[in-house]
């Protein structure tokens, strides 16, 4: 199949437009290698072990949700040329879905939702918001590490009934501000940070990690394509300590 009817598909799947803004370009086909595809490989990032894997698999196109090139550039580091160079010496197109697919129905946002059982469900601009049954704080974390394979860091200790999701880094006060307009108990995401926690108030902060919060969709996302395809995990290898 042609890179273009594959561009196609993808692009029905997550309209470009739907992307923010900073995305430039709406981001889409990052290296273009030209060739048939019959083929694809689906991974959260464009790293070197998922370039590797793509190679080892003979895809010829890599679909991710993050790019390997988000701000232009006028120069390219040896970092990022040794990348580009399993690409192009493996001959893998590359393709990026980001805050379009986050927003798409049935993208990030959404398969994160089906996931954690979500009623009720309402559409925002970057997430979602819905119902579950009502528990407690602790209750809530450890049934979001089960569902989605992952540690999760929380604060709060009230009773959550409303949950709002972003999936990837959504603990900015854009998103804290939403929750609270929205009447949530909990917000989840990934990223926490220091800041977050302060300005919080009531809300329970749930960290269930920027991979596991995303990485669902890009696997799903396999059963909608066109030609074989195949889901590469990589997870971020991090552990903490506390004495």
């Amino acid at each position: 199949m042609k890179l273009k009817e594959i561009i196609q598909v993808l692009e029905t799947i997550a309209p470009p437009e739907l992307a923010e803004d900073y995305d430039h370009g709406k981001i889409g086909l990052v290296l273009d290698r030209g060739s048939d595809v019959q083929k694809i490989a689906v991974a959260l990032d464009p790293t070197d072990a998922v370039l590797n894997e793509a190679s080892r698999l003979g895809a010829d196109l890599l679909i991710t949700h993050h790019t390997l090139i988000f701000d232009p550039v006028n120069k390219i580091s040896k970092r990022l040329s040794d990348t580009l160079k399993i690409a192009i010496d493996s001959d893998i197109s590359i393709y990026t879905m980001h805050t379009n697919y986050d927003k798409a129905r049935g993208g990030v946002n959404d398969i994160l939702a089906g996931l954690l059982g979500l009623n009720n469900i309402i559409p925002l601009k970057l997430g979602r918001i819905g119902e579950i049954k009502p528990c407690n704080a602790l209750e809530f974390a450890s049934f979001l590490s089960e569902k989605l394979d992952a540690p999760v860091l929380y604060t709060g200790k009230g009773l959550i009934k409303k949950v709002m999701i972003v999936g990837g880094s959504g603990f900015g006060r854009e998103y804290m501000d939403i929750a609270f307009e929205q009447g949530a108990d909990a917000l989840v995401s990934g990223e926490m940070r220091h800041s977050a926690v302060r300005y919080a108030g009531g809300l329970c902060l749930f960290d269930a990690t920027h991979y596991a919060t995303e990485a669902p969709a890009m696997e799903r996302l396999c059963g909608r394509l066109p030609v074989e395809s195949v889901f590469i995990e990589d997870r971020p290898e991090m552990a903490s300590i506390n004495r």
